[in-house]
């Protein structure tokens, strides 16, 4: 047990958890996180707090930003910006189908820009990266990013009008299939399963088990079945109220009902122990 805060690089961009160690960071105070390249400056978007899990493997924060640490890093954003300015106006230049989507860029004895841009096919971009070199006066490398990497990088909101899982709290892509759209009894409409990265939607992954647990137990479409209203048989299931749709053999009215009262095992069992204790 111990206590973490969550402080983000860049507004609603993806949280990075820390121990506060001594210091007690307020929602939206400057703190500096250590990273590969240094002290860097981030925001507390989420104050200390007490959490039941173990702390110990977390980064320890290094303390509160000062105002040079605050000045150190509205330069650094100045000078990445005056660099992905300079990469679009060399690549219209250079006639190059690159699309520029993130800028890092790292001070010190040797300065170096890291441009992210994506393009539909590998790029010859051996002349803009001379030209970005003497333009910036610093040492340019170039890396092109996959589609779901794009949309990490950029974030945005999903079509459930939240941020971006991948731009917020995912830390690996896991493979997604169409087979868990048709599992879900999604439409296999690309604009429907698809997110802003053009790929599957991550998020098919999140309920996959609970529907392939519902299958397992639950009777197929079609499988005849007792109900407390009369015989029927099985036409859907609604997977998020654990419950199948049964259309009874009487009127033919459809009736949604608890898979637990049709399934004859847990039928069984929820009748024994009713009978065991009585109210």
């Amino acid at each position: 047990m111990g206590m973490l805060c969550a402080v983000t690089f860049n507004r609603y961009g993806r949280l990075f958890y820390l121990d506060p160690g001594e210091f007690t960071p307020k929602v939206g105070q400057k703190v500096l996180v250590p990273t590969d390249d240094g002290p860097e400056v981030a925001e507390c978007v989420w104050s200390a707090q007490w959490v039941s899990e173990e702390t110990s493997g977390f980064p320890k924060m290094l303390g509160l930003a000062d105002d040079g640490d605050i000045a150190r890093d509205q330069q650094l954003r100045d000078r990445k910006a005056e660099a992905q300015v300079a990469a679009k106006k060399l690549i219209r230049e250079h006639e190059l189908p690159m699309k520029v989507v993130a800028v890092d860029h790292i001070d010190g004895a040797s300065p170096q820009t890291t441009i992210y841009f994506t393009a539909p096919h590998r790029v010859d971009f051996r002349s803009l990266v001379r030209d970005l070199g003497a333009t910036l006066k610093c040492r340019v490398e170039l890396r092109q990013l996959s589609a779901r990497d794009s949309a990490r990088v950029q974030g945005g909101i999903g079509s459930c009008g939240r941020d971006l899982c991948c731009a917020t709290f995912l830390t690996d892509f896991e493979p997604v299939t169409i087979r868990m759209a048709k599992d879900q009894d999604l439409p296999l409409n690309p604009l429907r399963i698809s997110g802003a990265c053009g790929r599957l939607m991550c998020c098919l992954k999140y309920e996959h088990p609970l529907y392939q647990d519902f299958q397992a137990s639950a009777p197929a479409v079609g499988e005849r079945v007792e109900t407390d209203e009369g015989a029927g048989r099985v036409v859907a299931h609604s997977v998020p109220r654990d419950a199948v749709v049964v259309r009874l053999d009487a009127d033919g009215s459809r009736k949604v009902c608890p898979k637990a009262s049709v399934c004859g095992s847990r039928k069984l069992f929820a009748e024994r122990y009713a009978n065991s204790n009585p109210e």
